[in-house]
């Protein structure tokens, strides 16, 4: 039937995609290194260096889910081929619908990984640690975080004056995490109608957020303890319920540039000391890199790079809806979409123009 025939076409005009893909992901050197990795797991002495082994053993995950994805998608392609090759010798117009959506899902996958591999820089593939502050902000990171079966765990908050949050860490852990949240990282502009404003008057607001790669103990960052001020306090819960007796929460200083970490959530002072540790070196590494600075002791000062006023994105609410990213012009109409975690548009238009730089 005309109808199978033209969707099985559209579907096989992807395939050369498919291949390039295969290439672009560079599957076989990927296969190689799991087996040379594997091979050395089977070594006598493999699991004496704890930290070694750790690491490998991540490492080959990581690996692993990189295959694992594609051929994912590969079965997906024969799948869809196929149920829509079946249906046309059926002739039941009745799995139309079922055919069409199938190819619509792989089309979206291929074009999600192929996005993926925009992302070379070198924490790309790190689990990223977003910080909020003023304003009401997170919500959508945090639901796209599950829509695409990240996890996302809070380390650290601070209640507002009357609602919502001063500030709040997350942490959002999976492949690629940073990469394509790093996206986010800016000023975030809200205008709507206030709900804490009895007249009903429009109203601007701004949420600042800064993202930056979950640096782990395989990366050495020299840190004097000269440079360090540590404080400790009681953490408490939402709305200043008291979850610890003891003082378990910790906050960082780091003094040469003034940056402050701090982590609440963890049973013990030793492990929230571990957590807040390993953001501020995250957050070191972080500018290090962003301003191609050789060392750690070369930067100077609190770093000021989410100024206000320079928004990357607006979410109109009000007289008209409307989300629009100012740094590469995309923009939608759905604002509660957005809010719900529909933030994909922005991060792949984001990491396209990105792309084009380098060219």
């Amino acid at each position: 039937m005309i109808q199978f025939e033209e969707l099985k076409l559209e579907l096989l005009s992807y395939s050369d995609k498919l291949k390039d893909l295969r290439e672009a992901l560079g599957l076989d050197k990927v296969q190689q290194e799991i087996e040379t990795l594997e091979a050395e797991t089977a070594n006598e002495d493999f699991w004496k260096d704890l930290d070694n082994s750790q690491k490998v053993q991540r490492r080959i995950a990581q690996l692993k889910s990189k295959v694992a994805s594609y051929d994912s998608l590969k079965n997906h392609f024969d799948d869809t081929l196929i149920m829509i090759e079946l249906s046309d010798e059926e002739g039941d117009l009745g799995l139309l619908d079922d055919c069409k959506a199938g190819v619509e899902s792989f089309v979206h996958d291929l074009d999600a990984q192929t996005l993926s591999t925009l992302l070379t820089g070198e924490y790309d593939g790190n689990n990223a640690i977003l910080t909020f502050h003023a304003g009401a902000g997170g919500t959508e990171a945090q639901d796209w975080a599950q829509m695409h079966g990240f996890k996302c765990t809070m380390i650290d908050f601070l209640d507002g004056d009357e609602a919502g949050l001063k500030s709040a860490v997350l942490l959002i852990e999976g492949q690629n995490a940073y990469g394509y949240l790093r996206s986010e990282s800016g000023v975030h502009r809200l205008v709507r109608v206030s709900p804490f404003d009895a007249s009903g008057r429009r109203h601007t607001s701004f949420a600042s957020l800064e993202v930056m790669p979950e640096i782990d103990d395989t990366i050495e960052v020299d840190i004097s303890p000269d440079d360090l001020k540590i404080d400790y306090y009681r953490a408490s819960g939402a709305g200043g319920q008291k979850v610890n007796k003891t003082s378990s929460a910790v906050r960082i200083t780091h003094i040469p540039t003034g940056i402050v970490t701090s982590s609440q959530v963890e049973r013990s002072q030793h492990q929230n000391r571990e957590v807040a540790m390993r953001m501020l070196k995250s957050k070191l590494i972080e500018i290090k890199e962003r301003e191609h600075l050789d060392k750690i002791e070369d930067i100077k000062g609190v770093q000021k790079e989410i100024a206000w006023g320079s928004q990357i994105r607006s979410y109109v609410f009000m007289p008209y809806t409307l989300v629009k990213d100012h740094r590469t012009g995309y923009e939608m109409g759905n604002i509660n979409a957005v809010m719900d975690g529909d933030i994909d548009g922005f991060i792949n238009a984001y990491l396209k123009m990105e792309s084009l730089k380098t060219v």
